[in-house]
């Protein structure tokens, strides 16, 4: 029986170990954390509308669930030449390989000054912590903000959605706390046109909703460094700040940057639209950790990570069959997102050259809840999942 590793406890890599289960092969998960972190969902933990553990999965759950060996341990290093893999512990061979395992962040100056809601998913605790002292002390500054990789020349790997989901959402916590008034919340980004990958209709209804949660805005400087108590700009202007919330823009994985895998300039992984990395033919990449190819709006997220997860496993499950049907992952880029605001949402989608989006008072934030709620459950096998979500 072939014997398949997958790199990368997230979306895409637990995505994949339970789909190549179903067709029978030996699969060993290795992830450096124990459990599955819901990122999309972790916009709540800061404004104590979810606990850490309500958006976490334990992969050992997930493991018994669905039958694959699963290793937590940190990856040191992979070498393709002999089909092997070395962990802190161990080291592990395989006849094909999947590498799931996320990306890095570009180390801006200063970074250890902020926080992040999609880096170390602990940081969430700490911006939760941070913000109650805040609505304690009755007032403050707040600036929450997104970057970029500018050797990243598509773009993909920059994070928009949860900032601008954790500004609504915090405006909205201060208001139901009566303290809204005294406090200024800002957003900043080095880019001109932030969030203008989700299409021009989204894009066009931002400054209307940073209008209605009174939201500040400074883009189109680049960022200079970070203090610990303000974002310093290549101008030399600054904006003052009690908290900083930084998404960081990514770049490839620090494992991969020091192996002989094909990197573009980025440093993630070359792949082809069969998510075969480039040369190598029985090693493939999905998710953040591989260099996405698509228009120029498109962009990593969940949903994508996972079709690739799904091309990767077809893909492999033919080769060792000797079935010439290859599926590719491009076809099925979009961009698809509830925005959430704590008091309602903004469905948005774009697709070719199509784009749109759909306010959704009120029910809106309990349909991601509910999103929530049907993710986690279906992962563990207690009902179906609907393809595509």
């Amino acid at each position: 029986m072939k014997k398949i590793v997958i790199l990368g406890g997230g979306f895409a890599g637990v995505e994949a170990a339970i789909k190549l289960k179903k067709f029978g092969y030996d699969v060993t998960l290795v992830s450096n954390r124990s459990y599955l972190f819901v990122y999309p969902i972790s916009i709540w933990i800061p404004v104590n509308k979810k606990k850490f553990e309500d958006v976490t999965i334990p992969l050992s759950k997930l493991s018994r669930v669905h039958g694959f060996n699963l290793i937590i341990d940190d990856v040191v290093s992979i070498s393709s030449n002999n089909n092997s893999v070395k962990l802190v512990s161990q080291v592990i061979n395989y006849d094909y390989l999947i590498i799931a395992m996320g990306m890095s962040k570009v180390q801006n100056k200063g970074i250890e000054n902020t926080l992040s809601i999609c880096g170390n998913p602990t940081e969430s605790i700490a911006i939760k912590d941070r913000l109650e002292e805040l609505v304690q002390k009755g007032s403050g500054k707040i600036a929450i903000g997104f970057g970029g990789n500018p050797k990243d020349s598509t773009a993909t790997a920059v994070r928009g959605g949860p900032a601008f989901e954790l500004l609504f959402n915090i405006s909205n916590y201060l208001k139901k706390k009566g303290v809204r008034n005294n406090f200024e919340i800002t957003f900043f980004a080095p880019m001109n046109e932030p969030g203008k990958k989700m299409g021009k209709n989204a894009f066009g209804k931002l400054d209307s909703m940073f209008k209605r949660y009174n939201i500040k805005s400074k883009i189109g400087i680049k960022i200079k460094e970070f203090s610990k108590d303000a974002v310093i700009f290549e101008d030399d202007t600054s904006l003052s700040s009690d908290l900083i919330v930084f998404i960081s823009g990514g770049k490839g994985h620090s494992v991969v940057a020091n192996s002989n895998l094909p990197l573009n300039e980025a440093g993630f992984i070359r792949i082809n639209n069969h998510c075969k990395v480039d040369n190598i033919d029985n090693i493939y990449a999905i998710g953040d950790v591989s260099a996405l190819e698509g228009p120029p709006w498109a962009a990593k997220q969940g949903h994508i990570a996972e079709v690739m997860a799904d091309v990767a496993v077809t893909n492999i499950h033919n080769s060792i069959i000797n079935v010439s049907k290859r599926i590719g992952y491009q076809k099925h880029l979009n961009i698809i997102c509830v925005m959430d605001t704590g008091d309602g949402a903004a469905f948005v989608y774009r697709k070719g050259n199509f784009d749109m989006i759909v306010p959704m008072p009120i029910i809106g934030h309990w349909l991601k809840k509910g999103w929530g709620m049907y993710y986690i459950n279906s992962k563990l096998g207690r009902f179906p999942r609907i393809p595509g979500m």
